[in-house]
């Protein structure tokens, strides 16, 4: 299976399982697990290739100029990452149909998992490391709603939360970090930089890099000091805390650092730093576990104690480090998810997680105490198991390696750990499923179905088999682990076997083993110590510090950020009047090469009126009825003035949109008071002015000196002037680039058009289904209304002028590509023509009578920009590059076919469907203010005032 369509189904899947929820719980998790099978399978289709050696790539350029392609890559890492993510989510889908009551949405908790399920999917395999942060960002997004999952629950909304800015926080770090690598490499593939070790270790941005980078990792992977937020993302359900703390979202960073071993380790400040943050949250997270009394709450710190430990041991920097992390990593997914499972059926069963409610379940649920036990064991390194395996590893790698010159620090802080990890294995163990039956749980424990017990009694086979037969595991982990030192150093000549003969690993294990029971027996008073020991608790001191970043927040950004958009303008506007003084005084100006043309009468006088008209607005600006009709004025005048500069496009533009807006405004207005109030002081008005006034004569100084000299560079239109026809196929230049070389530019800003009247619409119901409603039906008018307020005159105009208007756009639309025109002006066109039937007529007679859905009309004409666009890719080219051809149909002229006229189609019906529905939420709420409407379509007709005319329309109506 192609890697593209390995990343892209499962977010391709996640629409599904939101559809099939009303079909049922079992539908819901069968397509579900559909979808994760697929792409399970389809990973399985490339290991021949990952087990010949061979790197799998895809690629698309996305953005070559950027560096942003989609390229993608499966060696034996990825797939190691790969198969622990889908595998396990498969396992996790199935246990998770049964651990969810009937109350929780089914299909919006598998969406979410499908949604982190791919974005891991992603991050495990992209050969771009732009390509690598999208879908970083992506798996703390879909976390945290998967951590926030139950939503009733505070402690999953603080987890959420928590779990949302210490993962962001670290991805924003290590985006800096990733730009700084690829800019010293001058490339953003990953392959590439994996190749470039002497080179990023040679320059000197190489540690704020490296620092930048392990900061993402060691947030996403919970190390120490940023451990905090993963014991409380417990709060979410058990399936979600299988998947994400033990093959999936905190693997993410020990990933990272297994793909950057080759580029970055090896350097003192990588073993310094990565090294003793593993070694620290190693034995803090083991002490911390030990001691906690919910069962989630000890597995999440276990999860975090061997996260340290894997980090560890790739921060050593050596070969048979590397190895030794690849192979735990392994074991850890099987044994951990087990018993996070393990952990769920007995909440589930028991209805409780506190170990001191627990207890003799060895009785009631044989089934779980096996899997549980054999998981325990595994985890606390007892042989015959697969956990035992990888910690001889660890503790032969820690006795050998030594930190800060000191040769006995790592292995007594790793044999510590081991210590304490052996020690709430045996409490687990023993305080939950040893001892007598009780009498007082808060429900009778007993084995579930096979639903759930299954899935985790699958993970432990690998547990036991590779614990007895670990040379089966061997080719697999030396094929991982070559991906991981990627030619940087020799892979280590080891086998693994169970006996090694008395090596200093073997004693520290018997150490920990003994040490961990001893630990058992004297738990009570060191739990009692640990109870009165003083100790800071890092949610609280992560709360007080958020707390102080928003205290911070408040009193730099309120004094300034107060609502006052005068204050943002005249803040702004100083700011690049200062730029624009510091560049002109210490830069150069060329000299003129221009004339100045001579200015006619007729413009001159054109100039005044805007000037004059422009003043009158500022002066007069408080009467809101006079400030629209001089804003007409204006907006009048910069069309004559496009007239002039001979840009007719623009000029219709401009008169179209201003006839649009002056009416919508009107409208808006008609629930305004005519005069604005005075709110500001006199100083301030005065500030505001002087302001202003320096605005515009910096303006007015840098267009003038501007359009007195030649451009600096190749002026753009150059390109569009000698392209328009050759590659676009039109003669006009500006609509040629409004729908094919800025084609991108002009689909977002119909979208934008459509949110735009969407959420004016949605205002509208919101206003008239509130207490505003009352209002807005018992308002007054201020002034008298006139009697005849839609007069015969105004009717019949407007109906002869109708299909003029419609005739007319059309034509403009026909011919936008060749001539002055297009879908824009021809939608607005269009549209004028609708809203003066509605001005004529009213609303609820027009409604009558043009049924059409705005909303749809919107959407259809989104639609066909898109697909229009999207048509391009058919043929090798890029979005929304457009096509045309010539053809002659007899007896016609020769003609031309473009597909840019099907994406003006687009805008056209976007444009017209937005200005209506806008139109059409303003009347509503007009209509609703006043008396119903007449269904007649004029206020005063004489056909309805004379009986015998009445009587002679009847009976032609009804002939």
């Amino acid at each position: 299976m192609s890697l593209l369509l390995l990343v892209a189904l499962p977010f391709l899947g996640a629409l599904l399982p939101g559809l099939m929820n009303s079909a049922g719980r079992s539908a819901c998790a069968g397509v579900t697990l559909t979808v994760s099978l697929a792409a399970f399978i389809g990973l399985l289709t490339n290991l021949p290739a990952v087990l010949a050696g061979e790197v799998v790539t895809a690629r698309i350029d996305w953005m070559p100029s950027l560096g942003l392609n989609v390229t993608l890559m499966l060696d034996g890492l990825g797939f190691l990452f790969a198969l622990l993510i889908l595998g396990i989510g498969l396992l996790i889908i199935a246990y998770a149909r049964h651990y969810l009551s009937r109350d929780d949405h089914m299909g919006e908790f598998f969406t979410y998992l499908l949604l982190f399920q791919g974005a891991m999917v992603g991050v495990v395999l992209s050969d771009n490391i732009l390509l690598l942060l999208i879908f970083w960002e992506l798996t703390s997004l879909s976390s945290f709603l998967l951590i926030g999952y139950w939503k009733h629950l505070p402690e999953g909304r603080q987890g959420a939360r928590m779990a949302l800015i210490v993962t962001g926080s670290g991805g924003l770090a290590m985006i800096g970090g990733m730009l700084i690598l690829g800019q010293i490499v001058g490339s953003y593939d990953l392959s590439v930089i994996l190749q470039s070790r002497d080179l990023i270790q040679a320059d000197p941005l190489y540690v704020p890099a490296l620092i930048l980078i392990l900061l993402g990792c060691f947030t996403k992977s919970a190390q120490f000091p940023f451990h905090f937020w993963l014991p409380h993302a417990m709060a979410a359900p058990t399936p979600v805390s299988a998947y994400l703390h033990s093959a999936t979202m905190v693997k993410a960073g020990i990933y990272l650092m297994a793909r950057m071993w080759p580029a970055l380790s090896g350097t003192q400040e990588w073993v310094v730093i990565v090294t003793t943050a593993g070694l620290v949250t190693m034995v803090l997270g083991a002490v911390i576990a030990l001691f906690k009394h919910d069962l989630k709450a000890l597995l999440a710190f276990s999860t975090v104690s061997h996260l340290g430990l894997i980090t560890m041991l790739l921060g050593t920097g050596t070969a048979f480090g590397a190895m030794a992390a690849v192979f735990h990593i392994l074991n850890h997914a099987t044994f951990k998810a087990a018993l996070f499972m393990s952990a769920g059926i007995i909440d589930h069963e028991a209805h409780t997680r506190d170990i001191r409610r627990l207890g003799g379940l060895r009785r009631l649920m044989p089934v779980t105490f096996v899997i549980a036990t054999l998981a325990a064991l595994s985890m606390a390194g007892i042989p015959l198991l697969n956990g035992f395996l990888s910690k001889e590893m660890m503790l032969d790698e820690a006795y050998q390696t030594a930190l800060f010159g000191v040769p006995w620090l790592v292995p007594v802080l790793a044999t510590l750990g081991a210590l304490f990890s052996a020690a709430y294995c045996f409490r687990l163990i023993g305080h939950v499923f040893l001892g007598p039956v009780r009498d007082d749980y808060p429900a009778r424990p007993h084995d579930p179905n096979p639903g759930m017990w299954l899935p985790p009694a699958l993970l432990v086979v690998p547990v036991v088999v590779i614990g007895v037969a670990p040379y089966l595991a061997e080719p697999f982990v030396k094929l991982v682990t070559a991906s991981v030192l990627g030619g940087a150093t020799e892979l280590p000549d080891v086998h693994f076997k169970i006996w090694h003969g008395l090596v200093p690993a073997l004693y520290m294990s018997v150490i920990a083993a003994v040490g961990g029971l001893i630990m058992l027996a004297v738990f009570n008073p060191s739990l009692r110590l640990w109870d009165a020991a003083p100790r800071p608790e890092a949610k609280v001191i992560f709360e007080a510090m958020v707390a102080a970043a928003v205290r911070l927040a408040r009193k730099l950004i309120l004094p300034v950020h107060d609502g006052a958009f005068t204050r943002y303008a005249a803040i702004g506007t100083v700011v690049i009047l200062a730029a624009g003084f510091h560049a002109w005084s210490t830069g150069t100006v060329g000299p003129q090469t221009r004339a100045l043309q001579p200015a006619g009468p007729v413009t001159i006088a054109g100039w005044l009126m805007l000037v004059a008209a422009v003043g009158a607005l500022v002066l007069m600006h408080r009467n809101r009825q006079l400030s629209l009709i001089l804003i007409g004025i204006v907006g009048l005048m910069v069309s004559i003035g496009f007239v002039f500069f001979s840009a007719p496009d623009l000029a219709m533009t401009q008169f179209t949109v201003e006839v649009v807006t002056i009416i919508l405004l009107l409208l808006a207005l008609n629930f305004l008071p005519n005069r604005t109030p005075v709110e500001s002081t006199v100083l301030r008005r005065v500030r505001d002015a002087g302001v202003a006034i320096a605005g515009g004569l910096a303006t007015f100084a840098l267009a003038y000196h501007y359009l007195l000299r030649d451009a600096v560079g190749t002026p753009i239109s150059e390109f569009h002037l000698a392209n328009a026809y050759k590659g676009g196929g039109g003669t006009n230049m500006v609509n040629v680039i409004l729908v094919d070389f800025r084609g991108f530019d002009t689909y977002g800003e119909i979208i934008v058009l459509g949110i735009a009247a969407l959420l004016i619409y949605a205002l509208t119901e919101t206003l008239l289904r509130g207490p505003v409603r009352a209002r807005l039906l018992n308002r007054q008018p201020d002034q008298p209304r006139a009697g005849d307020v839609h007069p015969m005159m105004m009717v019949v105009l407007t109906r002869v002028m109708m299909p003029v208007i419609l005739l007319v756009g059309f034509y403009i639309f026909w011919r936008g590509h060749n001539e002055p025109g297009g879908g824009f002006i021809a939608g607005l066109i269009v549209s004028i023509g609708v809203v003066m039937q509605y001005m004529a007529s009213g609303f609820a007679w027009t409604s009558a009578r043009l049924k059409y859905p705005y909303h749809g009309v919107i959407g259809s004409g989104v639609l066909i920009a898109g697909l229009t666009g999207i048509g391009s890719w058919f043929v090798a080219k890029p979005f929304l590059t457009s096509d045309f051809t010539y053809v002659r149909i007899p007896p016609f002229e020769k003609f031309e076919l473009a597909t840019a006229a099907l994406f003006d189609l687009g805008v056209f019906l976007a444009v017209v469907g937005a200005v209506m529905l806008s139109l059409e939420s303003f009347s509503r709420l007009a209509r609703r203010a006043q008396m119903p409407e007449s269904e007649h379509p004029m206020d005063i007709d004489p056909s309805r005032e004379d009986p015998l005319v009445a009587r002679a329309v009847s009976v032609r109506e009804g002939d």
